[in-house]
């Protein structure tokens, strides 16, 4: 029971996160910036803070470490296994391009139409 109870909060902050990066590539594809696209690449960047904390791994993960000696990648979330094995991947590179697409757009100067 604690183990499903862990798995369901940690898929539902990662579909947030994921909507947050999806928002920082949003903002950068269509040069739309505004606070909240800030504070979208603030809440990823703390997540990476809170990550490298937990040794690269999600605070979640290790509670759910308690109640399985499983060795799959998604004991503690439901994603498909290749997802939860590369997630960090996939979405620390849709993150960063997503950035640099937004800080493009906050730093050039050409004239606008």
């Amino acid at each position: 029971m604690q183990l499903t109870l862990i798995k369901l909060l940690h898929t539902v902050i990662w579909v947030l996160m994921v909507g947050i990066i999806f928002h920082v590539v949003w903002s950068g594809v269509t040069g739309n910036i505004n606070i909240y696209s800030w504070i979208s690449v603030g809440v990823v960047i703390l997540e990476g803070i809170v990550l490298l904390i937990f040794g690269g791994s999600c605070p979640l993960t290790v509670v759910a470490r308690k109640y399985s000696d499983s060795t799959k990648h998604n004991f503690d979330i439901y994603l498909p296994e290749w997802l939860a094995k590369y997630n960090k991947h996939i979405f620390t590179t849709v993150f960063l391009l997503g950035l640099i697409l937004m800080l493009y757009h906050s730093f050039d100067t050409s004239p606008k139409c």
